[in-house]
């Protein structure tokens, strides 16, 4: 079994963060129990090193937003209190 896109990955961009994150947990577990040969191990490390990138990337996101709202919240709380 070979992937045709070894290092690019374009579908993982499409992913949810919970689908990336399951699919890289089944990548690990692969590699943990040995199964397959050389090759496949290094493809799916290649693509696991995607996934993980997707997923930090999808996190920073929400931590982003998460913030924004964080933010927007306290100018609110202080104003509208009177300092």
């Amino acid at each position: 079994m070979s992937m045709t896109e070894p290092t690019t990955h374009a579908d993982i961009a499409a992913l949810s963060f919970e689908d990336a994150l399951n699919e890289l947990e089944k990548i690990v577990r692969q590699i943990e129990d040995g199964r397959g040969k050389l090759d496949e191990a290094i493809s799916a490390y290649e693509r696991g090193v995607a996934l993980k990138r997707h997923c930090e990337s999808k996190l920073k996101e929400a931590q982003v937003k998460i913030e924004q709202i964080t933010v927007g919240e306290n100018t609110i709380g202080t104003t509208g209190f009177g300092g």
